[in-house]
């Protein structure tokens, strides 16, 4: 079975969570969301999940998460979440807050919200369902997730907990495994060329030699997918064939 983009991404967004045990995930997003949930069915059995408001839950409900336990997972560690972005910079810097000065600004988007201790406390990804010069921008209007650069210049405090995993995109995956934690374009989708990826973004991208195609689902996991966990098909809604 051939997989398509939206599941080749709903994998991608998966793999963000192997290996990290008994953590809540916190996918925003309906490809995230699906990604997460294929992880724990097949390699993070360990992860949990929750209903976006206070219940933990598996296939069935499983326990009971009050605001305030969600807080403390959030400040301590033990959350990995997966954010959107309206705009990203080559260190990760993330901007869902306004476009524009933000004392005149030209679009107002979700707010800063909790971003800057998402970032600075538990590790972080993101996914971009359209990869393009308008989210990925030499500099972001707003700082809202802290990247790379300004937790370096904030200090100790700052770089402590600061673990910026991956971007995924409808495109790539990207990571800041470079010297400087600047983006990388760790694997490009079937289908996709390097050219293409380093055209859709505002800054020169560092290239791994050589870039890798991402890994598509196995049958298995296809199958997952389309019957157990997406069958209504959402994630063609966020990815289009």
């Amino acid at each position: 079975m051939n997989a398509t983009r939206a599941e080749t991404c709903v994998l991608a967004c998966a793999e963000a969570w192997r290996g990290d045990g008994e953590i809540l995930a916190s996918p925003m997003g309906a490809v995230p969301s699906i990604g997460a949930r294929l992880a724990r069915h097949t390699f993070s059995p360990d992860l949990l999940l929750t209903d976006g408001e206070a219940l933990l839950v598996g296939d069935a409900v499983e326990g009971w998460l009050p605001y305030r336990r969600h807080l403390a997972m959030v400040t301590g560690g033990r959350r990995h979440v997966m954010m959107g972005a309206s705009q990203l910079d080559r260190y990760g810097n993330q901007n869902i807050s306004c476009i524009g000065d933000w004392a005149r600004p030209s679009r107002q988007l979700l707010g800063v919200r909790g971003a800057p201790v998402n970032t600075l406390n538990n590790p972080t990804s993101y996914w971009v369902p359209r990869h393009s010069p308008r989210v990925f921008v030499t500099t972001v209007d707003m700082v809202c997730g802290v990247g790379y650069d300004r937790a370096a210049a904030a200090g100790p405090s700052a770089t402590r907990f600061h673990d910026l995993r991956r971007v995924v995109t409808d495109l790539a995956v990207l990571d800041f495994h470079t010297p400087d934690r600047s983006m990388r374009i760790a694997s490009v989708h079937q289908g996709v060329t390097v050219e293409q990826v380093q055209q859709a973004t505002g800054f020169p991208l560092v290239v791994r030699d050589p870039v890798p195609y991402t890994r598509e689902p196995t049958a298995e996991e296809l199958r997952l997918i389309r019957e157990v966990l997406d069958a209504g098909g959402l994630r063609d809604r966020e990815v289009r064939p």
